[in-house]
This record gives structure tokens, sequence and C-alpha cells, in this order.
């Protein structure tokens, strides 16, 4: 799975940066420099006053004849659609949820009941464990077999060959992600669901880290399920989950007697964050904003936005990769994991320090201004195939608001920390 690319748009940092009220805070003396986005990005000001303004204007239930419910039901059906053009779906494909995990976690117990003894799951060890555990529990549930694709220790990606050995004829689903969320790998998505589909499998793909840093396409992809989190393109913390309509329809949903069968509320439990929902949308047309003008209202002219500000940020994220990766790469015990620069990856770097505990890199970096995060990042299986010593990887990822001086004094505070 590669980015789609597209002409250069010019990329206004200046504006862009603007947008953000966090960029102002500063640490230590020092303007605070973004680098935790992987685990959670800063939210634009736009986002922060569309989440305000439905609590102050619209908040209420669903499905009621009075103003403020109905408000809120055409504000939740303008969400879907915006999201849907993210996405490249349709609006009544679109559903959500607290987070990707519990997204996925209530689809796999939809889906695991139609199966039984005998039957596999593919799932593979380079992802994150919201795309393992929740196939295993459905597997131990339901009598199951998991198998699971090897990833290289060495490039940091996923044998293709053993993929092609794990999927059988009694596969049923095969579960990958889009792209490392530890080590920035972007994976052949592509080529995994045409190896399910000669086998009649479904697909789900976990798109939490590879949303942010390329446009994304169901349709293209063909792929049955995908999952992704808006707070990780400056949104607010939720869950969205592409389900193919026919699919979706036919599942056995765990819900409540009462609640509504059809698509795609019938995936969704309970009372949805509303308030987060409308943000998530306008954390859509934010992005779509990046590349020049904000959209207009029509999902033609929306989906056109976002290819401009997707070329942009692919072009922006590649140039700044380089200069992080080239520059950390000549530092005396630093070792970098993952594929280099140029090949099919985000613009997130991870690596360790000889002899330096990862969360000692991290607070030493914080020190200065510098906030990266540092651990597993709930990929503990690539990870500790890595065995990066104590306390973990330490990871850098590059957002829309990262600026080369930034990851100059990213570079430099690693210099910096001196002997251990």
């Amino acid at each position: 799975m590669t980015p789609t690319t597209h002409p250069t748009t010019a990329f206004d940092i200046d504006r862009i940066r603007a947008a953000f009220p966090a960029l102002s805070r500063v640490h230590a003396g020092q303007p605070v420099a973004y680098f935790d986005g992987p685990g959670g990005t800063q939210v634009p000001e736009a986002v922060v006053e569309a989440m305000a303004g439905y609590l102050r204007h619209q908040n209420a239930n669903t499905h009621w004849r009075y103003p403020t419910s109905e408000e809120t039901d055409a504000a939740l059906a303008v969400a879907r659609a915006t999201v849907a053009d993210l996405l490249h779906c349709g609006a009544d494909e679109v559903s959500f949820g607290a987070n990707m995990s519990t997204i996925t976690f209530h689809l796999g117990r939809a889906l695991a009941r139609q199966w039984g003894p005998g039957d596999e799951i593919v799932i593979t060890e380079l992802d994150h464990h919201a795309n393992q555990d929740t196939w295993r529990a459905a597997a131990a549930d339901r009598g199951l077999t998991v198998r699971a694709v090897r990833v290289d220790p060495a490039r940091l990606e996923l044998d293709l060959d053993d993929f092609a050995r794990q999927i059988t004829p009694q596969t049923k689903l095969v579960a990958i992600g889009a792209a490392s969320n530890a080590v920035g790998t972007i994976n052949d998505v592509a080529r995994a669901v045409a190896l399910a589909k000669e086998v009649g499998a479904l697909t789900f793909v976990d798109a939490v880290h590879f949303v942010p840093h390329a446009l994304t396409d169901v349709q293209a992809l063909d792929c049955d399920f995908l999952a992704c989190s808006a707070y990780k393109f400056y949104g607010p913390h939720l869950g969205l989950l592409y389900g193919r309509r026919a699919l979706v329809d036919a599942l056995d949903a765990p819900k409540l007697q009462p609640a509504p069968d059809y698509s795609p509320e019938r995936l969704e439990t309970g009372t949805q964050n509303h308030e987060g929902i409308v943000a998530a949308a306008a954390a859509v047309d934010f992005v779509a904003s990046i590349g020049g003008a904000a959209p207009a209202s029509g999902s033609d002219d929306r989906r056109a936005a976002l290819e401009r500000a997707f070329a942009a940020l692919h072009a922006r994220g590649d140039a700044l990769l380089a200069r992080l990766w080239n520059g950390l790469g000549v530092i005396d015990g630093v070792r970098l994991h993952g594929r280099p620069p140029g090949e099919p990856r985000t613009p997130t770097v991870a690596f360790t320090v000889a002899g330096r505990d990862a969360g000692d890199v991290a607070a030493h970096l914080a020190a200065r201004g510098v906030f990266v995060s540092h651990g597993d990042f709930y990929a503990s299986t690539v990870v500790a195939r890595l065995a990066p010593g104590p306390g973990g990887l330490v990871r850098a990822g590059c957002a829309c608001y990262t600026t080369e001086s930034e990851v100059d004094r990213l570079i430099d505070g690693v210099r910096n920390l001196g002997p251990a």
C-alpha cells in the first residue's frame, strides 16, 4: 500500500501552525515541539470550536421531534458524509465508537458468531495489538485458529511469502495494519486483500497510523472493513469504522433489542459522542484545507481538496523524515529501526541510544521542550523482536505542524545526551 501521489501543492507552514493553540505552549523556556503525533496529534482551533459549538447550541439525543434533536441528527449525517469523503465510501458505511480498539472488539464479536472450530483468522506480527488481541479473543470464544504472518526483523516488513503460506481455504478473515504505528512501515494491503479474496476470506484493515499520512481509498483497496482514529489526524478521541454495507447489514451484531437494526447505527452501541463526531468532521475539513482553500460543501469538492492536501503532506513528510533520519543516523550510539527514507513508510522514526533507557532519552528531550514518546506503543510483538532494551523504543513522528527547526532541535537534543 503506497500513498497516492499528486502534483505538489504549496505548503503554508505558518498558516497551518497558526491554527493550533497548543503550539503556543512553552516548557523549560522553549516552545514545545510536538513529536508525539503517532500517539495523538494536537488539535486546531476550528475543531475545538466545532465541538464547543455543538455543546453550546445543539446538544441533544437523536431521533426526536424537537429542534436540537433534529439539528443533532443533521449534524451527525453531515459528519458521516464528511468521513465518507475521507475514506471514499458511502455515508451509510461509516460508524463511530469510543476508539479503534473498542470498535474492533465489537466487530470481532459480531464476525466470530458466524465461525466455528476449524475456521482460521490470519493476523500479522507487525500490528498494534488492537489488531491482534481482538481476533485472538474472538478465536478463543469460538474455537478458531489464529495464524500470524512473520515480520522480517531486519527490514521490519512483512514476509509476503509467509503471508501466502498462512492463508488457507479455512481462512475466514485477514487482519492487517496499513502502517506500523511503531516503526512506520507501510504494508502492501492490496496484496493482502488479493490473497484473502483468493480463498473467499474477509479483510479488516487497521489504518490508524496510515490515515494521517496518505489519502485512504477503501474502494481501491477493496477491503471489507477499515478502522481509524480521529485523534491521530487532528481530531478528538474517537474511533471510526468503514464497513461494507451488505456485510454490516448481515452481521449478528451484539446490541440492545430496541436499538436500531439498520446501517450504520446497528454497530453503534448506546448514545454516541455527538460532540466528538461533529469535531471529527471538522478535523477532516481542516486536513482538506491544508492544500490551500477550504473545501466546498460538495463531496467531490472535499475529496479533491483532500487529494491536494495529502499530496502536500506526503512531500512535506518525506522531506522531514529524511532530515530526521539522516541527522540521527550520524550520532554515535543511535540505532534507527525500520525502512529508510524513500521506501514505503510514514514520517515516524523509531530509534534507540546505546546504554540509554528510552524513557530517560524522552525525559532528556522533554527538558528541552521536545516531546517524544517511548515504549512499545501497544505493538509489543514487533518491538520485542527488536530487543531494544530498557524502556523500549524512542518514537518521533512528524505532523503537519512540524518544522525543520524542530527536527534540528530533536537531533541536537539526542546529540547532547552525553556519555551513558
